[in-house]
């Protein structure tokens, strides 16, 4: 057998690519939009199915992974006016905060062109908001822009850092970041609920 022969063998017989997403706990194929679980020690967002989803949505249980609730909470009467927002110490117009459970604090998060920047300033005033009292503890989180605070997801944090690396141009982000920006701030006031 020739060389080119074999190589033509090989290529023929390859598996055809994966297109659609699959489920990263048992590999099944998942649809559009599905749901998430976070692994609790690497902090990352993994694909799943309902069938695995719905192993770890016991929030007593001590689990590895936690699944990502649906929840979407708003809070009208949270006005950060500039001297609440300096005193909160959060140095940009946007972030999210959630309780990482494996260091047992509020942790918060600048979403920009890079991905998604730890803050590493003391946030002892977000400690007593009665917001972040609210959180399920890694799985949902507050998304924060100066005249908007919500409870979410923690998914959809992520899912807004993704934009925003996609549309950011320049300096300060451009027209594209900043309409897909309100875009997506009006889907998530559209699915909330006023908190009680």
């Amino acid at each position: 057998m020739t060389p080119y022969a074999t190589l033509r063998r090989i290529v023929a017989s390859r598996p055809a690519p994966v297109t659609a997403e699959r489920c990263e706990m048992c590999g099944v194929t998942v649809e559009g939009r599905h749901r998430h679980v976070v692994n609790l020690h690497s902090r990352a967002l993994m694909c799943a199915c309902r069938a695995c989803y719905l192993l770890f949505t016991d929030p007593a249980a001590n689990l590895r992974y936690r699944a990502v609730p649906e929840r979407y909470l708003s809070f009208p009467d949270l006005r950060l006016d500039p001297a609440r927002w300096d005193e909160l110490q959060i140095p940009v117009g946007l972030a999210f905060l959630f309780t990482n459970s494996t260091v047992d604090r509020t942790v918060a998060f600048y979403p920009g062109p890079a991905g998604a920047t730890e803050c590493t300033l003391p946030l002892d005033a977000w400690e007593a908001n009665p917001a972040v009292r609210m959180l399920v503890p890694d799985v949902e989180a507050l998304l924060i822009r100066a005249t908007d605070c919500h409870l979410v997801p923690i998914d959809v944090c992520y899912e807004l850092v993704g934009v925003l690396r996609r549309t950011w141009r320049g300096f300060d982000g451009g027209q594209e970041a900043r309409t897909r920006m309100t875009e997506f701030f009006a889907m998530v006031a559209a699915r909330s609920r006023p908190a009680s």
